[in-house]
């Protein structure tokens, strides 16, 4: 188990959880390892939804060399272009995989970056935002 613990008022539930699994592996034999360590702040739950919304509207108007991406696709196309670290690999049963393009511990500031590099590409292909996607609720 991993827990990260981002704010005090949710510190306590989540060291009380973690001390129950602390609990069960010891009774069960087992040593249990635990580490405090600082972590930095990863993108908001805000920020994930309009990066989301934003993805999905460049999946359904823009067209990608003759094809329709997911909005799974365009997040890690995205991310990739940020990065400038990805690495192309042979698949395990053919064609190719992009390794080091996950948008999951993107900090503040580098989602903010990535989806500033969403805006610019999406203007340059006349991609309409949804209301989700300039901030705003559905």
């Amino acid at each position: 188990m991993r827990y990260i613990i981002r704010d005090e008022s949710v510190g306590r539930d989540t060291i009380r959880t973690a001390w129950a699994e602390c609990r069960r592996m010891l009774r069960d034999g087992l040593g249990v390892k635990v580490t405090v360590a600082p972590v930095k702040a990863t993108r908001t739950i805000e920020q994930n939804r309009i990066l989301q919304s934003m993805c999905a509207d460049v999946a359904r108007q823009v067209e990608w060399h003759g094809q329709h991406l997911s909005h799974d696709d365009w997040r890690h196309m995205f991310v990739a272009a940020y990065r400038k670290q990805q690495r192309i690999v042979p698949g395990i049963d053919g064609g190719f995989v992009v390794l080091g393009a996950s948008s999951r511990d993107l900090s503040i500031a580098e989602c903010s970056e990535v989806m500033e590099l969403v805006w610019s590409f999406g203007a340059e292909r006349d991609v309409t935002w949804s209301p989700t996607s300039v901030g705003r609720a559905a």
